[in-house]
């Protein structure tokens, strides 16, 4: 599982990153629906810190407030799944 999560946040990370370049050069972008699901899938993290890192999608509300959640209910199921 460790290596799963590793893993989801760098892609998701490397996403964000990607699409923030696209933006900047007018090129293909990388779907909003997408951006999502890679943090629902475990990328929270690496959602949160390509958003800030690379200044992108702070300013989306579903962005914003969104991944945030997504990260506290990760932490929330990992929590108890250690006492599970």
């Amino acid at each position: 599982m460790g290596l799963y999560l590793l893993l989801i946040n760098i892609i998701t990370f490397a996403l964000y990153a990607i699409d923030k370049l696209n933006a900047k050069t007018d090129s293909w972008r990388i779907s909003e629906r997408m951006l999502i699901m890679f943090a629902v899938a475990g990328g929270s993290i690496g959602a949160l810190l390509g958003m800030y890192i690379c200044r992108h999608k702070t300013r989306k509300a579903k962005f914003k407030f969104g991944i945030p959640v997504i990260l506290m209910l990760h932490i929330a199921i990992g929590i108890y799944s250690l006492y599970m």
